[in-house]
């Protein structure tokens, strides 16, 4: 099943993604997706919302982050060998790991805000994991098993922001420099393990490409990892990492311009499409 966060007229609702709109599912019990994960109820909403009429179409609709209210999300760092080399990182045992926070997400089709503070605006292509089931210390052959679904991410960063010092913090975290979407595409649409490609298009040129197979840190032994230092809870986000390409590693380098259209596209999961603007002050 597919599934989104959306507004329509004014009030944020979700609802079970159709060919043609949205079944709205948003409810004083479940009035996000995130509720509905928390309470286990999520697959069994969204199959009762099977051959309902839609709520409105997709053109109606806003575009909000797939999770609007997470408790966390945990990006994870250089987790492409291409990306590993082309950043001079070193290869260690463990993942690198970082934090957003919410408001520094933007949904799909909606504009993904360059902060006026810098001109080093950089697309990074990655796919999302969303925690369905909680736990501590997951362990790596049981992982899957607490996987809600998957999504597009653009983990947008302001790479000067990003250098003041060692932690990543500053340049990952500007508001709307995040797009996260379209959809979430439930885990029994995807195998586990499938390979699932990843490519990252600027203005309609191929700027990274890879799969999933490529990953240094399979999502298995993220989660792992992740549950063994904090409690996943239904909701959180773990951004898995982006391939090589990245335009702060090109010569000369590539940064996003205000008007540039950025889209990720993931197999099985559809396009994440974000235009440039620049943040008003």
């Amino acid at each position: 099943m597919k599934f989104l966060s959306y507004s329509f007229q004014g009030q944020a609702s979700w609802g079970l993604a159709t060919d043609t709109g949205v079944v709205s599912l948003s409810s004083a019990n479940y009035p996000t997706l995130r509720s509905a994960l928390a309470d286990g109820m999520l697959e069994k909403l969204g199959a009762a919302a099977q051959g309902q009429p839609d709520t409105c179409t997709l053109a109606q609709i806003t575009y909000l982050p797939v999770i609007t209210d997470p408790g966390k999300i945990i990006c994870i760092g250089h987790n492409y060998e291409e990306h590993r080399i082309e950043t001079e990182r070193d290869k260690t045992e463990n993942p690198t790991v970082f934090l957003r926070v919410a408001d520094s997400q933007t949904g799909h089709l909606q504009p993904l805000l360059m902060p006026p503070e810098s001109d080093h605006f950089d697309y990074e292509g990655e796919i999302a994991v969303v925690i369905g089931k909680g736990g501590r210390r997951i362990a790596r052959n049981q992982a899957w098993e607490h996987v809600a679904g998957y999504s597009a991410y653009n983990d947008g960063s302001v790479r000067d922001w990003q250098r003041h010092t060692t932690q990543f913090t500053p340049g990952k975290n500007f508001v709307g420099t995040g797009a996260f979407g379209p959809i979430l595409v439930t885990r029994g649409e995807i195998a586990d393990g499938e390979e699932l490609n990843l490519t990252t298009r600027l203005n309609g040129q191929v700027m990274q490409h890879a799969t999933t197979a490529m990953m240094i840190f399979p999502i298995p032994r993220l989660i792992e990892y992740v549950s063994t230092f904090t409690t996943l809870a239904p909701g959180d986000v773990i951004v898995s990492g982006t391939p090589g390409g990245v335009g702060a590693r090109r010569q000369p380098p590539v940064w996003m311009k205000e008007g540039d259209l950025v889209e990720i596209e993931v197999s099985k999961i559809g396009v994440l499409r974000n235009r440039v603007e620049r943040e008003k002050l």
